[in-house]
């Protein structure tokens, strides 16, 4: 393993609705423990996981990836997109139990692509042809996988819109139980799949493609 110092790093915003389950997502994400006593995120909170880039393989190395978990109160609205910069993936989480959180990850990803963008003029609508040139890569996770599937909702085989028109993967857990990113699983390989992406993102050039924007390398070259 190389020194701390020395191991590089990648940004990856989590988005979604307040309540959905962002904090516990990450908190299992990067501890593989659930987080039973999450509190509210004020603006934004930081955690960090160390990933290795395609393990297994010659290339083989270890990468820090930022995990930004964006506080999903409407009252933070306007302030949100100075967390917004030099993004090198997004991960969009719904609760399975509330179909309208799913539905509002188009704005989600509507405020994250718009953000030099007036929100009262039509800001937070999701534009598909705004997202064609983007190349961030994007990863959607539906939480409370345990209670929807009492309610007889995770059962529906078929991939969510915005998944399908993004072209990312999705994955369902419920993240009071690590079984459901336990090492091999389907979840986990995508979750895996999904950080290579981010790193091959951030580190393919010297610039990152957002929109019809090129940004700076966020932690310089």
């Amino acid at each position: 393993m190389a020194a701390i110092g020395a191991i590089e790093k990648a940004k990856v915003l989590v988005v979604g609705d307040s309540g959905v389950g962002k904090t516990s997502v990450v908190h299992l994400i990067c501890h593989n423990e659930p987080c039973h006593n999450p509190s509210a995120t004020i603006g934004c909170s930081v955690e960090v996981k160390l990933h290795e880039f395609r393990a297994g393989t010659p290339a083989e190395r270890d990468y820090f990836l930022e995990l930004w978990d964006i506080g999903g109160s409407s009252s933070h609205r306007n302030s949100r997109s100075i967390f917004y910069h030099q993004v090198h993936g997004i991960i969009l989480v719904h609760d399975l139990t509330n179909r309208k959180s799913h539905q509002n990850l188009h704005k989600w990803l509507a405020e994250v692509l718009n953000k030099d963008t007036d929100t009262t003029n039509n800001g937070n609508e999701f534009d598909p042809e705004t997202f064609a040139g983007n190349q961030i890569p994007i990863l959607v996770i539906g939480t409370k996988a345990d209670s929807a599937a009492s309610l007889r909702e995770t059962k529906i085989s078929r991939t969510s819109s915005i998944a399908e028109e993004c072209g990312a993967d999705e994955l369902h857990l419920d993240s009071m139980n690590t079984k459901y990113l336990a090492p091999g699983s389907t979840n986990a390989v995508k979750l895996t799949k999904f950080f290579d992406k981010v790193i091959e993102r951030r580190y393919s050039g010297n610039q990152v493609s957002f929109g019809s924007k090129m940004f700076h390398n966020y932690f310089g070259d």
